[in-house]
């Protein structure tokens, strides 16, 4: 049977061989969540956390983290539940600081939500198996799902993201100087008045020539 006659026959009623019509029974109707107490129990599970790695509270995971779990690290690499149980034990994961914030959840009903949260890790060291280690100090998104199985909520799946550095602020562009202003083309200097030709002096008037007195000759 295809997928669309399976979903006609489904939602068609069905007819028994009186020709009587016989309606389906309807669905039971799920109670209203009790959306505050999820979100209190959940948001209590989450805050946890940072406790369960500074004391190594292996026992907390494996109530926490179902057996099925989806984990995908921010490296991109899949966990499993064996891991992170294995990682808390030992005590491999290490940080000053590991603050949760920015927890929201969404409630999708009585026995499912998602909860979104951010993690600040300062001064994380994450040791490997052989012996190596890795910084894993930051900020990180995590999408966790939950699901509750015989009464106990469990997280199902798990991804975490890092938020990467946003790009630094352009700096403000240094403002042009005023175009400095042109400096007033220099007075020319009036040009030196040339000295009037200097008023030759009059010429000394020749001395008189003196007029020979004749001699006077003595009379014989």
């Amino acid at each position: 049977m295809t997928t669309g006659a399976f979903i006609s026959a489904g939602c068609s009623t069905s007819q028994n061989s009186n020709g009587n019509m016989n309606m389906g029974v309807a669905a039971t109707p799920q109670p209203t969540p009790d959306k505050a107490a999820i979100e209190a129990e959940l948001t209590k599970i989450e805050n946890d956390w940072p406790r369960i790695l500074k004391e190594h509270d292996a026992a907390a995971v494996r109530r926490i983290e179902a057996d099925d779990i989806f984990l995908v690290y921010p490296d991109g690499s899949l966990g499993s539940k064996e891991q992170d149980v294995k990682d808390i034990e030992s005590g491999s994961i290490t940080a000053d600081s590991w603050v949760v914030s920015d927890l929201t959840v969404n409630v999708l009903d009585n026995d499912s939500a998602v909860v979104r949260l951010r993690t600040t890790v300062n001064s994380g060291v994450y040791k490997t198996a052989d012996g190596k280690t890795q910084d894993v100090s930051g900020q990180f998104r995590s999408v966790d799902t939950f699901a509750r199985r015989n009464g106990q909520w469990q997280l199902v799946g798990s991804a975490t993201v890092k938020i990467l550095a946003p790009p630094p602020a352009p700096a403000n562009p240094t403002p042009k100087a005023s175009p400095s202003a042109k400096p007033s083309p220099a007075v020319k200097a009036s040009p030196v008045a040339k000295p009037s030709p200097a008023v030759k002096p009059a010429a000394k008037p020749s001395p008189p020539r003196a007029v020979a007195t004749p001699i006077k000759t003595k009379t014989p």
